[in-house]
């Protein structure tokens, strides 16, 4: 992450030089890209190193589908599919990112190896993540969020997608720095597909100007 692209240091990752690759692994049986094809421990952790020999920097690991209209699961089950494959891949040396609304599995992904934490709700969907995470002193995701993508949700309705996406960014990060979140350990998402349509994501890519100016 380069000073000159306009984005400091995150604290507590790698220093890369470039836009670093994120790899993404859906331990689901129903994520919309590619729900079940790496649902058992085995091929998670396979299709991980794998990723991170085709150029990932970093691998995301997820046991909840974030798509629209998806059930949530129970925290017994996204642990069962999440630990094992974040504590495999960390110890293979690479650098984890989890993928979690429940502050108990960032807690536990946290002690197995995971190095960031990835929540697509801001640290709104469990009034624990913040805390959790702050204790921790771990970088922490914050993408914007209208909600769990069910009913009225799926579609959002904007007047100016990138200066509401812009507020609603702003009073999160400053929820989660009141919250004892390091500046230097957060990361802001537009939220690209979440309650927005292809026009909304394609003006918040035209407007990421905006976006970075959060600091």
């Amino acid at each position: 992450m380069s000073n000159q692209s306009g984005r400091g240091r995150v604290a507590g990752l790698p220093e890369w030089d470039r836009c670093a690759v994120m790899g993404v692994v859906n331990v689901t049986p129903d994520s919309f890209s590619d729900g079940g094809r790496f649902f058992d421990t085995t091929t998670a952790v396979k299709h991980g190193l794998d990723l991170v020999t085709e150029g990932a920097d970093l691998v995301d690991v997820g046991g909840e589908s974030t798509r629209p209209g998806a059930a949530r699961v129970d925290e017994a089950e996204e642990l069962r599919r999440v630990i094992p494959v974040v504590r495999g891949l960390a110890s293979e040396g690479v650098t984890v990112s989890v993928d979690t609304m429940r502050a108990s599995v960032a807690e536990r992904a946290l002690a197995a190896g995971a190095a960031l934490v990835n929540d697509v709700s801001g640290g709104l969907a469990d009034p624990r993540m913040i805390p959790a995470v702050a204790d921790a002193g771990a970088p922490f995701v914050v993408m914007h969020w209208r909600g769990f993508l069910q009913g009225g949700n799926v579609k959002g309705e904007y007047a100016d997608v990138v200066g509401e996406v812009v507020d609603e960014l702003h009073a999160r990060v400053e929820a989660v720095l009141a919250g004892g979140i390091a500046p230097d350990r957060v990361i802001v998402d537009p939220g690209l597909g979440f309650s927005k349509d292809a026009e909304h994501d394609l003006a918040l890519l035209a407007g990421l100007d905006r976006v970075l100016r959060l600091g």
